[in-house]
């Protein structure tokens, strides 16, 4: 079975290992809005449990956008979770604003002692976009300031947190060319630090990352459309652009970056799965996200998990036995 709601879509989520458990997180809006674009602009995250990433309970809404005046008033986007070492779990998330029409994107911060009850550390914001590294919005360029899908995570070279992000390099003049993933440090999950991107270029954007390791290799997930290709990486992948859930290979978390060789991991036209997880279980890797538009039709609802291999030469593939959704 997947994760479905009958009164809800389901997009983006992320997940937490905890006691035996899987907490999966995701953005949920009503079907009674009709269509399925204005979900973004409807959203509030879900939360569901589970033991095998198959079979899910779903526990209701446990966060939304704050109070109408709020910079996070509009959207409260895609996010991850992480336990500090205060005990408490963080969660740190997309935020947008009715009075900037919600193109401008910042990072807030949330905590939580049971993984559903969230609060606000002060009022959420803890990172924004400074300096010449990072676009700014660009009417008639790109369509948002772009900084969103925070995905933070222990530093492994040293003390510390590091968070990786969806955002823009400034500077560059083919739109799908500028798409960056961009990066912050802390010492304590509560003051970060806005560093240069790690990556950027091959795309317009490069959404929702997601950072991990595997027998000395470094592998940064990421979606993107096929709309949104470089002329450079559409000539560069085999069987040209799609949309999906590809990643870049690196020496470290900190790079160099590079996009990975060969056909993209996981994509089609139309899309049948987006904004994909890569998650490590007993049995091995394990892809999952959401069911796109398989047949043309928004569906909105998480698919069942897929087996990843890992050749020879340190490329992710979708195992040839993968389950059938």
């Amino acid at each position: 079975m997947v994760l479905r709601l009958p009164d809800k879509w389901i997009w983006d989520s992320w997940y937490a290992h905890n006691g035996g458990r899987w907490h999966g997180f995701f953005l949920q809006a009503p079907k009674s809005i009709e269509e399925p674009e204005l979900r973004h602009w409807n959203v509030s995250q879900g939360h569901a449990v589970s033991e095998d990433l198959v079979n899910w309970t779903y526990l209701g809404t446990c966060f939304e956008p704050a109070e109408r005046g709020a910079w996070d008033d509009y959207t409260t986007w895609t996010g991850s979770v992480v336990k500090g070492p205060d005990h408490h779990w963080h969660l740190f998330y997309t935020g947008a604003c009715h009075a900037e029409d919600g193109l401008i994107q910042r990072i807030g911060h949330a905590t939580s002692d049971d993984l559903h009850n969230w609060k606000r550390v002060g009022d959420g914001l803890c990172l924004d976009i400074a300096g010449d590294d990072y676009e700014q919005f660009r009417p008639g360029f790109w369509h948002d300031r772009a900084m969103r899908d925070p995905w933070v995570m222990r530093d492994p070279e040293g003390p510390g947190w590091l968070m990786f992000f969806t955002a823009r390099s400034s500077g560059v003049h083919e739109p799908n060319a500028g798409g960056a993933i961009g990066f912050a440090t802390s010492q304590d999950l509560m003051t970060w630090t806005l560093q240069a991107p790690v990556f950027s270029g091959g795309f317009g954007q490069l959404e929702v990352p997601q950072v991990f390791s595997h027998r000395g290799r470094w592998y940064c997930l990421f979606c993107t459309a096929a709309q949104h290709f470089s002329a450079a990486q559409a000539s560069a992948i085999p069987g040209g652009p799609v949309t999906g859930t590809h990643y870049l290979i690196g020496k470290g978390p900190r790079g160099p970056w590079s996009v990975a060789p060969g056909p993209f991991l996981d994509g089609s036209l139309p899309c049948r799965r987006y904004a994909a997880r890569v998650l490590e279980t007993e049995a091995g890797f394990r892809i999952i996200g959401f069911r796109d538009r398989p047949e043309g039709g928004f569906i909105g609802e998480i698919s069942n998990p897929d087996p990843i291999d890992v050749d020879q030469d340190g490329l992710l593939r979708i195992a040839a036995t993968a389950m059938a959704e």
